[in-house]
């Protein structure tokens, strides 16, 4: 890729937008919402959630885009005796055949690549779950004393069954709260699901065209940080993080036993300001915020015993604290 300056790979962001949309779509039918949340994370440098049924398409969404963007893609089952090794990796006993000499040699795990599909997180332990935080957090595992950095671009798609709860582990909060987003999929419309059925039970499944290159999403990821902050949007994102808070006077904050903490703050107006460049605005607004609140916050709540014994849920409370805040 030649250097470009900033104005130039801002104007360009929106067409790979475009492009990146049209290549998706050519594989995957419908969700729109969710694959311009999916980009929206992508640029931001953060990790995604995909909440959804079976048969929703969200292990396709991810592989193809990976296709779409031009990295590595990695993909990891998650069931219960999934070991945290299935995923670092492990060392190994080599001997050496001329000299006799024995030494150990580490032997890369899935995690060592750019787009780490985690399907169905909740089917394992907590323990291996949690050999995804260091790698989320600081783009590094550590294994036998030794640490190692991933190659960047480095993001974490996992996706997870709503229903279905045995056999299961639910996230702890401090796993969860590594993913930007948590993006609900929901079925398709009637046409969407006729189409979805004519694509694949005639001829071959098509491949999305590659329309990026790592090292163009790198280059839109560092732009991204360097983009003007507007300070009314960040009022307004630690405003509505802490409005979901105990104390925090909101009608709603009552129905919550935890609120979001800080780093909801920052996927705020991270999150805001990638929206709005990718709908090619430089500068975000209120209204860029509110358009990814609920994708950041529904995943940092804890309702309280009270709440869901009335059977509200997080989305409904998060809808409401946004309507509170205005």
């Amino acid at each position: 890729m030649s250097e470009m300056n900033d104005v130039d790979l801002f104007e360009s962001l929106g067409k790979a937008r475009e492009d990146l949309v049209a290549s998706i779509g050519t594989v995957v039918v419908g969700q729109k919402k969710v694959i311009e949340l999916m980009l929206t994370a992508l640029v931001s440098d953060g990790h995604c959630l995909f909440v959804g049924v079976p048969g929703l398409a969200k292990t396709l969404l991810v592989n193809t885009t990976a296709d779409a963007i031009g990295v590595r893609f990695g993909r990891v089952q998650f069931t219960p005796d999934l070991m945290p090794t299935d995923i670092i990796g492990t060392e190994v006993l080599e001997e050496d055949r001329n000299s006799g000499r024995r030494s150990m040699r580490f032997v890369a795990g899935p995690i060592f690549t750019n787009l780490l599909l985690a399907d169905e997180i909740n089917r394992t332990p907590p323990k291996t779950q949690a050999a995804l935080l260091q790698a989320m957090q600081e783009r590094a595992v550590t294994a036998a004393g030794h640490t190692y950095t991933l190659d960047k671009p480095f993001l974490v798609f996992a996706t997870q069954n709503p229903i279905e709860q045995e056999g299961t582990y639910p996230l702890p909060e401090a796993q969860q709260d590594r993913f930007m987003f948590s993006i609900p999929v929901g079925y398709p419309s009637t046409a969407e699901e006729e189409e979805m059925v004519r694509r694949t039970t005639t001829g071959s499944l098509p491949r999305a065209k590659q329309v990026l290159d790592a090292e163009r999403l790198l280059a839109f990821q560092g732009l991204l940080r360097r983009l003007p902050s507007n300070p009314d949007v960040v009022k307004y994102a630690v405003r509505l993080a802490s409005a979901t808070r105990q104390g925090s006077g909101m009608p709603s904050a009552k129905w919550i036993r935890w609120g979001a903490g800080p780093r909801a703050s920052q996927y705020l107006a991270i999150g805001a300001r990638s929206w709005a460049a990718l709908h090619g605005n430089e500068v975000p607004t209120a209204e860029d915020v509110r358009a990814v609140a609920a994708a950041v916050l529904r995943h940092r709540i804890v309702l309280d015993f009270e709440a869901e014994a009335a059977g509200m849920d997080a989305d409904g409370i998060v809808a409401k604290i946004i309507n509170e805040v205005g």
